[in-house]
């Protein structure tokens, strides 16, 4: 780990760790009760008349729920400073860390998929700072990112 993050771990704890360490495993998140918090540091990506309303709405894929799930999980182990945090693969849910890259600051992602019938399905990912009032937008960007590498592997 670099000086500058260890440092920052003096003041913020969770900076100080590598990986997904220094947060506490996430549980299963009831995705029916996101409350988003009023600063402007998380991204909601969903489908449309999903409560809370979406920053960006997903499509329903034309794919069975478990492939997906499997697609989701492969862009998110391809993406920089990304760990696996917590997985529970029955409710077709995983969550992540991120961490940038000077400060280490980690942001939380929670990835859903819904199974919408036999061949469909859907998709919520929720991104969040640990830290901060203002992320610069990079919560949004990193779903946005996501749902296009998503897009390439859809067959």
């Amino acid at each position: 780990m670099n000086p500058i993050a260890w440092l920052i771990g003096l003041a913020l704890p969770a900076c100080g760790f590598p990986a997904a360490d220094g947060l506490p495993p996430p549980s299963l998140m009831d995705i029916a009760a996101i409350v988003r918090p009023s600063s402007p540091n998380t991204a909601l990506a969903a489908p449309a008349g999903f409560n809370p309303p979406p920053d960006i709405v997903t499509p329903v894929y034309h794919l069975p729920a478990g492939a997906l799930f499997a697609l989701i999980r492969q862009v998110a182990s391809s993406q920089p400073r990304t760990w696996q945090a917590a997985q529970y693969p029955d409710q077709l849910q995983i969550h992540y860390v991120v961490r940038s890259l000077v400060f280490n600051f980690p942001d939380q992602i929670m990835v859903q998929v819904r199974q919408e019938g036999p061949d469909n399905s859907d998709l919520i990912v929720y991104s969040r700072s640990v830290y901060g009032q203002s992320d610069f937008g990079v919560n949004r960007k990193r779903i946005e990112a996501w749902l296009a590498a998503l897009q390439t592997k859809i067959p």
